[in-house]
């Protein structure tokens, strides 16, 4: 996947999606299927939601962390069958997390497959997304409610199709089945018939530069700069993610500990009130002292503004405070703002 595609580049990109429709190639991200009749309560022990409330058709973001509660990862979760979950995981914690899920599926009734090498992915993203794909089905794609999932006929190809994605728009991820990288023709047929359905919408091919620039617009965060095994859901202001009502789940004793002590420190959103462009790792102060980082920064094309994320002391992270960003050796008044959509005005998502 590249950075962005030739004659287009990063807000073109972005403006599509954010307009229109855009389609992704996120094939890189993990997928395995957990299935057997102990399925759920193992996938419910693993993660920090609540999967008892997932009917078949239906999907959860979900935290895995581990005894410590830092976060291994940040995953969805779909629900097939009664008995059959499909797992999505990030590209650089596939092989951590899979082997985290052997490791613990030991005890429970369950068959783990990484279907990652033989399933392509795609993300279809924008407004325009639904009627993009509905030129490509039979199925009623307008049934499927968000985080909804149902496995169709797509372009001719048999495929699991959710209505979830990471930009902040309505849209879909496609899951192509039973294409080994072998035939891997068939995923590229696949790109360029909904690319072709989505011409006369203005369809782009998107990078990952467009990628991290929408989901930072949209406040999500990305694994390895926003949330790492040293940092918790809580601390990440994931505490809806979090269902400590559940019998048990790994992290549960360390998350009440620390939410018992107190959470010393928040993400937050950040907008510039002034001229520059925040990156990974630049400081965040208040007054003249550092009360924290940025984890990720960009200029935003929507707000035409720099925007970002990052870690502060708790007593700086009250909505509508005026901290300061050093970029370059000087500083920028940034304003604290509310996640995870604020970055976007109402009428784009």
């Amino acid at each position: 996947m590249p950075l962005w595609y030739e004659k287009t580049g990063i807000i073109a990109e972005h403006n599509a999606v954010r307009n229109s429709v855009g389609i992704f190639d996120i094939t890189h991200m993990g997928r395995c299927k957990v299935s057997g009749p102990e399925s759920r309560r193992f996938l419910n022990h693993m993660v920090t939601n609540d999967l008892t409330r997932v009917p078949p058709g239906g999907s959860e973001y979900a935290l895995l962390c581990n005894r410590d509660g830092g976060t291994l990862d940040d995953l969805f979760v779909y629900r097939l069958e009664k008995h059959e979950f499909f797992v999505v995981v990030n590209a650089s914690n596939r092989e951590k997390d899979f082997n985290w899920f052997i490791t613990h599926s030991k005890r429970y009734d369950v068959k783990f497959e990484d279907i990652s090498d033989h399933t392509p992915m795609f993300a279809v993203q924008g407004r325009n997304a639904l009627l993009t794909l509905q030129k490509l089905t039979d199925a009623k794609l307008v049934e499927i409610p968000r985080f909804g999932v149902s496995v169709i006929t797509l372009g001719g190809f048999e495929a699991m199709v959710s209505r979830t994605g990471y930009t902040g728009e309505d849209g879909f991820e496609v899951c192509q089945f039973n294409v080994p990288q072998r035939e891997s023709s068939k995923a590229v047929e696949l790109f360029e018939g909904v690319l072709k359905a989505g011409r006369e919408f203005g369809m782009l091919p998107c990078g990952l530069g467009c990628r991290d620039t929408l989901r930072l617009e949209a406040g999500y965060p990305l694994y390895g700069q926003d949330l790492d095994e040293q940092t918790t859901p809580l601390e990440a202001k994931l505490r809806a993610f979090v269902k400590f009502k559940k019998k048990s789940f790994i992290g549960k004793r360390a998350l009440l500990q620390q939410r018992r002590k107190g959470i010393k420190r928040l993400r937050v959103g950040l907008v510039l009130l002034d001229k520059g462009i925040p990156r990974t790792g630049y400081e965040i102060l208040r007054g003249m002292k550092v009360v924290g980082k940025v984890t990720s920064g960009s200029f935003s094309p929507v707000l035409q503004k720099g925007i970002a994320v990052g870690y502060v002391e708790r007593k700086n992270a009250k909505k509508g405070a005026v901290l300061a960003v050093r970029i370059r050796g000087r500083l920028a008044k940034a304003e604290v703002v509310e996640m995870p959509s604020s970055f976007l005005p109402k009428t784009t998502h």
